[in-house]
């Protein structure tokens, strides 16, 4: 019998990683007193808990203006709305990443502008921003990318040069620092997500952090249906700043949970780090296993997922088979996201963007030459599940022991392998 567990071998690791997301009796109390006080919803807003979680996170990622909301697409929309940026301004993306983070310029009426990674981050590579900025540029929006920051210094200054909007996409960054500072707080704007996978989780919302009261007061206007709302984003007020708006307003009930995973996150963020940088570690020992480098600049590592590479000819297999044995093994892992070009959840040639008498030749992924993000995606990278660092050094030497294990049996692997593809065609 195989000693792989996908080949019919034992598991590794055969004790579940921790869930995710934790509660425990401070949810349930959390969320009856707002069912007891009748105040359910988003209306007037802020409510008293959106209002005391937008003062507690911008003091966990230490300042901006915090304007809690739906979810972490809107929050990207709204800041380029409040930023004045819209119908034909083009807005720089990386390749690798969510789709959210290109649909939500179009969203705006802008035109996402698809560049490549820097393969040491995966992060938006700032080279290749300098190389795609046009007259028409108008923001760029760096991704925080699994457990990496992208290079703020770099993007600040081209952003200064070219007197450019950057919004942070912090949806992976919750406490992440570079140089002190923390993650949505060096940009313009900083977007963050609290959907349920998120490290800090409402089960779904967003908070975008904001340099500017007036920029928050706009922000808060345009998700409150355009009341004018004061500087600050503090309240509905007669005389503050108003924007044509909808409703995008964070529920009580969301910000009631929220506020009790901010409780719990900074103990949580320690533990991830800590086991971070003992994977860093383990993972240099194992030969084809390429550790991402951590920034010396990246003063706080806080992470959605921990992503290492791959290279497929030393390792003996490629990424996508390596994952599903890990899986096998009872390592939770996964593969990643598509490259934005070859993306399914990203279909801009359905809107009216991409039609002939718009913005066609932002959209021919045909012709679009995106080398890093590519190999990442279709050879490199595995992201291992953040449950694998809240649960002590154990939870790290079973996925390190699953990866050798693979890699011993790698060619009996790729064998079998390539035997199945050769049956599905």
């Amino acid at each position: 019998m195989s000693e792989l567990a996908i080949l019919g071998g034992s598991k590794i690791r055969t004790e579940p990683y921790p869930v995710w997301p934790v509660w425990d009796q401070r949810d349930i109390d959390a969320v009856t007193e707002v069912i007891k006080s009748g105040r359910w919803g988003g209306y007037p807003f802020p409510g008293p808990k959106t209002a005391e979680l937008a003062r507690k996170f911008a003091e966990m990622q230490g300042g901006g203006y915090a304007v809690p909301m739906v979810n972490g697409t809107i929050t990207m929309e709204v800041a380029l709305r409040a930023a004045n940026i819209g119908w034909g301004d083009e807005v720089i993306v990386p390749a690798y990443t969510f789709q959210a983070t290109a649909s939500a310029p179009m969203a705006a009426g802008a035109i996402p502008v698809i560049v490549d990674v820097d393969p040491n981050s995966y992060c938006l590579d700032p080279k290749a921003v300098e190389r795609a900025i046009t007259p028409k540029t108008r923001a760029i929006i760096p991704v925080h990318l699994g457990s990496n920051m992208a290079d703020m210094d770099a993007l600040m200054a081209l952003a200064e040069k070219h007197n450019l909007i950057v919004i942070e996409d912090c949806a992976h960054a919750h406490g992440a620092k570079w140089r002190g500072q923390g993650a949505g707080t060096i940009g313009h704007f900083g977007s963050f997500s609290l959907q349920s996978s998120k490290i800090l989780t409402s089960g779904e919302g967003g908070i975008l952090l904001c340099k500017s009261a007036e920029h928050a007061a706009l922000v808060a206007s345009i998700i409150d249906c355009g009341r004018p709302h004061a500087l600050g984003g503090g309240g509905d007020d007669p005389n503050g700043l108003a924007a044509q708006g909808g409703n995008f307003r964070m529920s009580e009930l969301q910000a009631a949970l929220a506020l009790v995973g901010i409780a719990r996150f900074p103990e949580q963020a320690r533990q991830r780090e800590a086991m971070a940088a003992y994977m860093d570690e383990a993972l240099s020992e194992v030969p084809g296993v390429r550790v991402l480098p951590r920034d010396k600049r990246h003063t706080t590592r806080s992470f959605y997922r921990y992503i290492f590479a791959v290279d497929p000819e030393t390792f003996g297999v490629e990424h996508d088979v390596l994952c599903g044995a890990l899986d096998a093994e009872g390592i939770e892992c996964w593969v990643g996201y598509a490259a934005m070009h070859n993306y399914d959840l990203f279909q801009p040639q359905q809107t009216r963007l991409a039609v002939p008498s718009a913005f066609p030749q932002y959209f021919d992924f045909t012709s679009m030459d995106l080398p890093e993000a590519t190999r990442a995606c279709e050879h490199e990278a595995v992201w291992l599940d953040e449950a694998v660092f809240r649960c002590g050094p154990q939870g790290v030497d079973d996925a390190v022991a699953a990866l050798k294990k693979i890699q011993r049996n790698a060619g009996e692997l790729k064998q079998a392998a390539d035997e199945l593809r050769k049956k599905l065609g």
